[in-house]
């Protein structure tokens, strides 16, 4: 069955390892017949939540009208949704955590979005795959919150420089997670 996947990345650096991953995943899933709707938050402008609970009322996910607006209704009409990133200091990078603030705008505007699947694409510098707990645990918690499944999860350990992911299998995971779904 085909299905309607938002994949949000979270890494400014356009030849890096986890768009790396990113892209493996994309042509995996295009190629087994989903749509794959792309946004690299890093690129957009896309601020925090401002918690004025004035979601949905002007008719936009956002009363302020930034790039999530453009993201949302993206995610409203998704199947499944794919945060992919790199981790830095030890969490989520800022260009996908306002993403992810901002998804409290469809509980405020009481819009249903349960029963999606979730997964998460994300690698990091140190061997300690304990390190991308402050990845992993913060979007398992929020898919749990939203009513979403957890599809999947690829972590890669041990990259850093652009290229080094292609020492791993981490792409080959990640076209995996594409199975998945």
């Amino acid at each position: 069955m085909s299905k309607k996947i938002v994949v949000i990345t979270g890494s400014p650096r356009k030849n890096g390892n986890s768009f790396a991953m990113t892209d493996a995943f994309i042509k995996a899933a295009e190629a087994k017949g989903h749509t794959v709707t792309r946004f690299d938050a890093a690129l957009k402008n896309v601020g925090g939540c401002r918690a004025c609970e004035t979601c949905f009322k002007t008719g936009k996910a956002c009363s302020f009208d930034d790039d999530f607006n453009t993201i949302a209704p993206a995610v409203l009409e998704a199947d499944a949704v794919v945060f992919t990133m790199p981790v830095y200091w030890y969490s989520i990078p800022a260009q996908v955590k306002g993403v992810i603030d901002r998804l409290f705008s469809f509980v405020v505007g009481g819009k249903d979005i349960s029963g999606k699947e979730c997964a998460i694409i994300t690698c990091c510098e140190e061997d300690d795959m304990s390190v991308m707990d402050g990845v992993r645990v913060p979007i398992e918690r929020s898919a749990a919150l939203l009513k979403w499944h957890m599809a999947g999860e690829v972590m890669i350990p041990g990259v850093l420089n652009v290229g080094d992911i292609e020492k791993t299998d981490g792409c080959k995971q990640a076209a995996a997670l594409a199975e998945k779904l």
